[in-house]
């Protein structure tokens, strides 16, 4: 199966479950690998035949501005359902970070995977 990635795309968004966190925005980055069906735009060289990086990043931006999640599963989650329903990616496996969540901490997050590799 061929992927493509978007790694290190970074949002400012409203994330977690402590009362503070629904109110002030976090900076979190969002790593992504896609499956691409049926591999066919390497031969082809079409935009068609693949999924479009930036369609994906404005469609998630686009989404998280409308939401707030409390669990970074829970949001890895909705992304994971987004590009493997909206973009038709067999897999995907995404991982949400945190950037200084915590004192005395750089990065804390979850990755998970969905769907079927081919």
């Amino acid at each position: 199966m061929d992927t493509i990635f978007i790694s290190d795309f970074r949002l400012d968004i409203l994330v977690g479950v402590y009362d503070w966190e629904k109110t002030v925005p976090q900076k979190v980055q969002f790593d992504l690998e896609i499956g691409l069906p049926g591999g066919k735009a390497a031969a082809s060289d079409r935009l068609a035949d693949t999924i479009d990086y930036a369609a994906i990043v404005s469609r998630i931006e686009i989404s998280l501005a409308k939401n707030h999640f409390g669990l970074l599963e829970k949001l890895a989650e909705h992304i994971a359902e987004l590009v493997m329903r909206e973009f038709k990616s067999p897999w995907v496996k995404v991982s949400v970070t945190k950037l200084a969540p915590l004192k005395n901490v750089k990065r804390l997050g979850v990755t998970i995977e969905r769907g079927t590799k081919e």
